[in-house]
């Protein structure tokens, strides 16, 4: 039994919502960058898949057309998790967690001590 074009496009949409679940409803940083490199390898599937089984005849170069395009996603997948784990390493440093409710604010959460204290600053002028 051959394996057919809707065989990878019904893979390729399990993992691609696996992965979109997992974004939406886990609420480690981890995880959800995890989720976002399986949305990615779903769309990389689908690239080969119309590359293996094209819709129209195409030359051997608009063959490679789809390998091309996923070969670019992984690239772009792998300088996503590198940025994305050295992001996460800083907050864990800052913060002590990796639970996205947690991570709202910009602003470090740890107020900042003022050089003068509002006595001090009342006094003064």
């Amino acid at each position: 039994m051959a394996t057919t074009l809707s065989q990878y496009l019904a893979l390729a949409a399990v993992l691609f919502t696996v992965g979109a679940v997992g974004v939406v409803a886990r609420r480690n940083v981890l995880t959800i960058l995890m989720s976002i490199e399986l949305m990615l390898n779903a769309a990389n599937l689908t690239f080969v898949a119309f590359s293996r089984f094209p819709l129209r005849p195409l030359t051997a170069a608009q063959a490679m057309g789809g390998h091309a395009a996923a070969f670019f996603v992984i690239a772009t997948a792998a300088a996503e998790a590198a940025v994305g784990l050295a992001i996460v390493i800083a907050v864990f440093r800052r913060r002590v967690t990796t639970q996205v409710d947690e991570l709202t604010l910009l602003r470090d959460a740890t107020p900042q001590v003022e050089s003068l204290s509002a006595p001090a600053r009342a006094e003064s002028h």
